[in-house]
């Protein structure tokens, strides 16, 4: 490696260490904002089902502050995580065309949605259903029940929050697609791999049952196939334009001016 490579190597490195800081500094800022609306919203969630039924109970001085900081950190995800990947694309962008600069960033507003979608989804599909299926376990078992706050709502927050972030996977799988990061021939041929750790992931989050696990891992695995098309179609649009180009040199070069 010679003097300007190394150089070239430590500008990417710093200017990717900048970037990262940058994300981390967005996702403070969202904690602190989430700091505000926390109280409300723990106020929200425990008056509708499953918590407005059951009492929950104190059982550490740090509980309370341990639920603020659990709803500080899922307000932050919801800036943060538009505001990583237009980090990830303002660093690669001195190496995307004109056309993959401007596709690739409009991906970026639906990570917003799809993370909203998959907060529905895991709130008001796959946490109610494991949480009733937990407590029928311990009526059958002529347990009593209860509860701490602190782990009622840690056990919401790990089950909404991965099923949140799976969501993401049609707009992160385009976004690196329009990248030239990823293509279908490489998710077709992962496919196998990726449906054993869908189901794993899906086993895990959900009640140890055949039925919840399906109810869960069926929708992961047509997210998955939905990215695997919409992947196909950007790489498709790639190829046409790279034909076109060849077959057209000087109108691209003017193009480009």
């Amino acid at each position: 490696m010679n003097g300007e490579t190394a150089f070239t190597l430590m500008e990417h490195v710093t200017e990717l260490r900048k970037r990262l800081l940058r994300v981390v500094l967005v996702l403070v800022g969202g904690m602190a904002v989430g700091f505000i609306f926390a109280r409300p919203i723990f106020l929200y969630f425990m008056d509708v089902p499953p918590a407005n039924a059951i009492a929950l109970n104190v059982f550490n001085p740090w509980d309370a502050i341990k639920i603020y900081m659990n709803f500080a950190l899922l307000i932050g995800l919801i800036p943060a995580l538009p505001f990583a990947m237009y980090q990830l694309w303002a660093f690669l962008k001195p190496g995307l065309r004109n056309e993959e600069q401007g596709a690739s960033l409009t991906y970026i507003p639906f990570a917003l949605l799809l993370f909203l979608a998959g907060l529905a989804f895991g709130y008001f599909i796959v946490f109610k259903m494991a949480f009733h299926f937990t407590t029928q376990i311990s009526a059958s078992m002529q347990l009593v029940e209860t509860y701490g706050v602190a782990q009622y709502f840690s056990f919401m927050f790990n089950i909404v929050i991965p099923v949140s972030l799976l969501f993401e996977l049609p707009v992160v799988v385009m976004f690196l697609t329009n990248l030239r990061l990823l293509n279908p021939d490489r998710l077709r041929k992962g496919r196998r791999y990726a449906y054993l750790l869908l189901t794993i992931i899906a086993t895990v989050i959900t009640p140890p049952d055949l039925i919840s696990a399906i109810i869960v891992g069926i929708p992961m695995i047509l997210l998955y196939e939905v990215s695997v098309y919409l992947s196909g179609v950007i790489y498709k649009r790639q190829l046409l334009q790279e034909q076109y180009e060849k077959e057209n040199p000087g109108v691209y070069a003017q193009a480009s001016q």
